[in-house]
């Protein structure tokens, strides 16, 4: 398929590779213009292009900016053919995005999708980094990650789903696009590397309530340990996140948080 990518972060960055990789003709761009884009992003056949070339004959543009830079998308995105397909990555993080950006409530990709003004799916943005660039692997294999993909349209969720898989982990259906809080920060299913076997019934323990509340706990004790100049490493982020958000359906998976997909955690 014919893809712009916007954005160059590491959720943008990762996703570049791995589809153009996989053979689609992707066209990438940052807010800085194309003579920025790294190097490193075009050895599969990327274009660095602006984002205005990024949108042009796009069947498929992935919005990979943080969640205050989308009503800026929006003039580029007037044009795109109703049947193409916005994937949102976003997350929303007040400290970084603004404390008032938000109605209280709301649903982070619905808001996306008014500012836009058309049908977006979401996808990648519950899966962290450092696990989007190096955990990826082909289907099939035992104890792949998998990732939620809410849509309200079929051909936005199909096609979505289809490029979720080929970036290298297993895509589950999670329904409307009013149901994709249940992936936002703070929740059961964000940042936890979770398999399909275990990614719906995370899914289904999400507090729409609380997960404001443990989001900004997670982003504390990141930010202490940043703070005194230690790095930690992924998997210590998933289990960090797991102890905080995941609340275990079954108490010996508290004491051990890389239960649910096998893997083993570091802390």
């Amino acid at each position: 398929m014919r893809i712009g990518i916007i954005g160059t972060g590491n959720i943008g960055a990762s996703i570049v590779r791995a589809l153009s990789a996989a053979g689609h003709d992707v066209a990438v761009a940052n807010s800085r213009g194309p003579q920025t884009i790294p190097a490193e992003l075009l050895v599969d056949g990327a274009r660095p292009v602006t984002p205005a070339q990024a949108v042009e004959g796009a069947e498929v543009v992935i919005l990979s900016v943080p969640l205050s830079a989308i009503p800026t998308l929006a003039p580029l995105l007037s044009d795109l053919p109703e049947d193409a397909t916005v994937v949102d990555t976003s997350n929303y993080y007040p400290g970084r995005d603004g404390t008032d950006l938000l109605p209280v409530g709301m649903v982070e990709s619905l808001w996306v999708s008014e500012q836009l003004g058309r049908p977006v799916a979401k996808a990648w943005n519950a899966i962290g980094s450092a696990s989007l660039a190096t955990k990826g692997t082909p289907a099939g294999t035992p104890g792949r990650i998998a990732l939620p993909v809410a849509a309200d349209r079929s051909i936005d969720k199909q096609r979505a789903m289809a490029l979720v898989e080929e970036t290298g982990f297993d895509a589950f259906d999670a329904g409307s696009l009013a149901e994709s809080w249940r992936q936002q920060p703070g929740t059961p299913a964000y940042g936890t590397d979770l398999t399909l076997d275990s990614l719906p019934a995370a899914l289904g323990r999400a507090d729409t309530e609380r997960a404001p509340e443990r989001r900004d706990l997670v982003v504390k004790v990141f930010s202490s340990w940043l703070g005194a100049g230690t790095n930690p490493d992924a998997q210590w982020g998933v289990a960090v996140a797991r102890l905080i958000c995941g609340g275990p359906a079954d108490p010996a998976d508290a004491a051990n948080p890389s239960k649910a997909d096998g893997s083993t955690a570091e802390h």
